[in-house]
């Protein structure tokens, strides 16, 4: 439900505060009070476009904000959720217009993009009139309409879950054929390789392993010679550890005539012969290090060729090729077994399109006798809006051949405006006023269904009066027992239906220097006394008096 606008400094109004009530709120007034300023600022901050020319003469900026009470779950609060915005259940949406042209968005005084504004606002608020770019005249939302008028949403979602079974299907099996197709072009080349790829079994980091370890083979031969001699020299038969060793052990003996003297000299040579003992270990191991059978060498070395000419082969880096083997060993399995999988993804892919198509074509027959309930419905609306000779009708087109995730059906309102003229499009056969009829009649009969829970109609009673003016008021008040309607008119039959009544007027400030537009709600007498205006005119007379508290009676 709106709950307020806020206006400030748009043109002809500096500051502005609006307060609508449940059920159908109707806004008169003289022409050019401001109606249309009012609703081209509501649709600013539902999203519209931005004009600088809607600033208020002398001001940087303007800006309108909307407030609604949002229920949990309603799509404007799941809009909400996907661009990652609070959800606080009151929905504050507001527009910032700079005097440059330039506009700045916001929902709960959070920054958002305009589209995200458009998006919100056109879930919130559906105007109809000269903003019927908000309407429902928009042919692709025909078909949703159709759907929540017949109450097929749990069957349009089942099908939307088909569609996605079907898709992932048939690209499963289109992915299978592909490889088939790419494997067969290449089945001779693919065996080959993969057979030698598979006898050469390469490894992944062989080749790093088998070059240090030549490396070091390589080496090794360079240094045993000095690797001998100095192991020769600690532990062969000029080694020193002996001679070290029996002199500690006469040391030893004399330790107890001069332990001071002794001790130190004999715990030097201990850790001397102890180095010793260690390099000798150290250097035994370099030899053993260095001992390799010249057969080894000559086998990595003939690996590493195999290795690196594969590489170059197959121009895959040689820690890659195990990879290669795999997928071509893959490839290979493809075309083996290929077949027999084919025929189980074929199979499942049709079974997809079996319960998809199934699906589609009982729910494309569910709309078109849906279609004939909502022509009949919408038809029997027409005459009392002096549309008696008119004709409405839901093009309901199947095409088994362009299926999509909602069906295979094409919905469009089409309309027939007298008999005998050709049918066509709502939106491009009806006129204005027509349009707007059209639109109302179709309002009434889907009430709350496929409907944004605020609905503002601008000027609908255009050019009628009497009987059908009335007929446009009965239906008006019908709806907003469903959803909130705001109204813009010039009938007094339209405005005695109403549950809350806004007069919009002009005053002069300034002493006549400037004007601005005021809007105030109006208690029973007053009431009465604007449509006794909107009945006579500029002289009100006590007959449109009486004949205003005859419509006022009437209504209640």
């Amino acid at each position: 439900m709106l709950a307020r606008l806020s206006i400030r400094d748009i043109v002809l109004i500096e500051r502005l505060d609006i307060e609508f009530s449940r059920g159908l709120a109707v806004l008169t007034g003289e022409t050019g009070a401001g109606k249309s300023i009012l609703l081209d600022a509501f649709a600013l901050a539902l999203g519209g476009r931005g004009d600088a020319g809607l600033v208020r003469h002398g001001a940087e900026q303007g800006q309108v904000t909307a407030t609604f009470d949002v229920p949990k779950g309603h799509p404007a609060a799941k809009i909400l959720a996907e661009n990652g915005l609070d959800d606080t259940g009151e929905m504050i949406l507001r527009r910032v217009q700079l005097a440059d042209g330039r506009t700045r968005a916001f929902i709960n005084d959070q920054a958002i993009s305009v589209q995200t504004l458009k998006a919100v606002g056109a879930a919130l608020v559906e105007i109809h009139g000269q903003h019927d770019e908000r309407a429902l005249v928009d042919a692709s939302t025909h078909r949703q309409l159709l759907d929540a008028f017949a109450g097929h949403e749990k069957d349009v979602a089942a099908l939307e879950a088909l569609w996605d079974i079907r898709r992932t299907a048939n690209a499963d099996l289109d992915a299978h054929r592909a490889g088939m197709e790419r494997a067969a072009r290449e089945a001779d080349y693919l065996r080959h390789a993969s057979q030698e790829l598979k006898t050469l079994a390469p490894k992944e980091g062989e080749e790093t392993e088998l070059a240090n370890r030549r490396t070091t083979m390589m080496q090794g031969e360079k240094v045993a010679t000095d690797l001998r001699e100095a192991q020769e020299a600690i532990g062969g038969s000029h080694s020193p550890v002996s001679a070290l060793s029996a002199a500690v052990r006469r040391l030893e003996r004399r330790a107890a005539n001069a332990p001071s003297l002794i001790e130190p000299a004999v715990k030097a040579i201990d850790i001397a012969i102890n180095a010793l003992e260690e390099a000798d270990q150290h250097l035994h191991a370099a030899l053993a290090a260095t001992d390799f059978d010249p057969a080894e060498l000559e086998r990595i070395e003939e690996r590493l060729f195999a290795l690196r000419a594969a590489s170059r082969k197959y121009s895959t880096p040689v820690d890659l090729l195990a990879a290669l083997a795999a997928q071509y060993a893959g490839d290979v399995a493809l075309i083996d077994a290929g077949a027999d999988q084919l025929k189980k993804l074929e199979a499942a892919a049709a079974e997809a399109d079996k319960r998809y198509a199934a699906a589609a074509a009982k729910l494309s027959a569910a709309r078109t006798k849906a279609a004939e309930k909502l022509n009949k419905a919408v038809n029997a609306e027409l005459a009392p809006l002096k549309l008696e000779r008119a004709k409405f009708m839901t093009q309901v087109e199947a095409n088994a051949a362009a299926p999509g995730p909602q069906g295979i059906d094409r919905v469009e309102f089409w309309v027939q405006t007298n008999p005998g003229t050709k049918p066509g499009p709502m939106m491009k056969v009806a006129s204005g006023g027509e349009l707007s009829r059209f639109l109302l009649a179709l309002k009434v009969v889907l009430a709350d269904r496929g409907s944004a829970p605020t609905l503002v109609f601008d000027e609908i009673d255009t050019g009628v009066g009497g009987a059908v003016a009335d007929a446009i008021g009965s239906r008006l008040a019908r709806l907003a027992g469903k959803v909130q309607v705001m109204a813009v008119t010039h009938a007094p039959q339209v405005a005695a239906r109403a549950s809350q009544h806004l007069l919009i007027s002009k005053d002069a400030l300034d002493k006549g220097k400037r004007v601005a537009t005021r809007v105030n709600a109006l208690a029973a007498d007053h009431r009465r006394e604007e449509i006794a205006r909107m009945l006579a005119g500029a002289e009100i007379t006590a007959e449109a008096r009486a004949a205003a508290e005859r419509l006022l009676r009437a209504a209640s």
